[in-house]
């Protein structure tokens, strides 16, 4: 096994005022709805599982469950990162959430970052993290227009 990191940025701004979308991205029951690959999200307090379904890497599967944990500064910024409990898990995210208030909406800014231990090669390094690139790539996209259906905004 060999552990491969991949990162993801993105901002967009939303009619939906941030008090909307501070709801949504801080709902366990709804990010499984919003977010594809997301199976359910345990959540006890600031600590969170997250149950990913088989995602596609360079004809292989992968499934995962890691524990994080969650910062909420309301109502601007949630981050999060692996679990002091849990330093050894095979998938490892990292991430923030921005949340500015402008113009009547919301300017959404997403930093994530994901690590994990995969069965290939180190000599696969550029071609497997760069399917993990197009795989957050599709996933921030459906995302995206789920987050906006869901805020009435499609």
């Amino acid at each position: 096994m060999t552990r491969f990191t991949a990162s993801k940025q993105s901002a967009a701004t939303v009619r939906s005022s941030p008090k909307e979308v501070w709801a949504a991205l801080t709902n366990p029951e709804l990010l499984p709805r919003l977010t594809p690959y997301l199976q359910r999200i345990d959540a006890d307090g600031d600590t969170w599982t997250w149950h990913v379904t088989r995602v596609p890497v360079l004809g292989k599967s992968i499934g995962s469950t890691f524990v994080e944990q969650m910062h909420f500064d309301e109502p601007d910024r949630i981050s999060y990162a692996p679990h002091p409990d849990h330093p050894d898990q095979q998938t490892q995210v990292r991430g923030e959430y921005h949340l500015e208030g402008r113009d009547g909406g919301t300017r959404l800014s997403i930093d994530i970052e994901v690590s994990v231990e995969l069965p290939f090669p180190r000599v696969a390094r550029v071609p497997v993290e760069g399917a993990m690139v197009t795989v957050m790539s599709g996933m921030g996209v459906a995302f995206s227009r789920n987050l906006l259906r869901h805020l009435g905004e499609r």
